[in-house]
C-alpha cells in the first residue's frame, strides 16, 4: 500500500514538473517589431514591455474593423496601450483619412513592406489581434470581431 501512495506522489510530481516546463518554454513571445505611426513615431515592442499592449491588424475595407473601433476607443480609454497595423494593401491616404474621420485616439501604425504581417506569423486575415502581456508573451491570439467583455476578463488577470 506504501509503494502505491508513493507511486501516486510520484506521478503528481512528474506531472506538475512537466506543467511547469511546458508553461516555461512553450511561451509564445511577441516579435522585436518595430511600427511606424501615422505621424513618424517608431515604436519598439521591446520598449512597451511592462505594460499590456493591443495590436490589431486591420484595414479601411473591413466591416468587422470597423464596428471593432468604439470598443477600441473605450479600451485605450481605460489605459490599455493599443497599436492598429494596416494591412499592406491598404492605401496609405485612405488609413489616414479613415483615422482623422474617426478621431482614432489610439496609435495607428502603416505596414507598407508588410514586415509586421510576416512577423506576427505572416498575418492574411481582418481583423486579426494579438494581446501581449508586461513581460512580451502573446497571451490571446484572435482572429476575426473579438468579445469585449471576454477581454475585459482578461485584463482584469493582468
Amino acid at each position: 500500500m506504501r509503494i502505491k501512495s508513493a507511486l501516486g506522489v510520484l506521478s503528481v510530481i512528474c506531472l506538475l514538473g512537466a506543467i511547469a516546463w511546458w508553461l516555461t518554454y512553450t511561451k509564445s513571445f511577441a516579435p522585436n517589431a518595430v511600427f511606424t505611426t501615422l505621424t513618424g513615431e517608431r515604436l519598439a515592442i521591446a520598449e512597451l514591455k511592462g505594460k499590456p499592449v493591443l495590436i490589431t491588424f486591420w484595414a479601411t475595407d473591413c466591416p468587422s474593423c470597423l464596428e471593432e473601433i468604439p470598443d477600441l476607443i473605450a479600451l485605450h480609454q481605460q489605459g490599455l496601450k493599443i497599436i492598429a497595423v494596416a494591412m499592406p494593401y491598404d492605401p496609405p491616404s485612405r488609413v489616414q483619412t479613415l483615422a482623422k474621420e474617426r478621431q482614432l485616439p489610439y496609435q495607428v501604425a502603416l505596414d507598407i513592406d508588410g514586415s509586421l504581417v510576416h512577423a506576427f506569423g505572416d498575418v492574411q486575415l481582418t481583423p486579426t489581434m494579438f494581446l501581449i502581456d508586461k513581460q512580451g508573451v502573446i497571451i490571446m491570439h484572435k482572429i476575426g470581431a473579438f468579445d469585449l467583455a471576454s477581454l475585459k476578463t482578461l485584463l482584469t488577470q493582468l
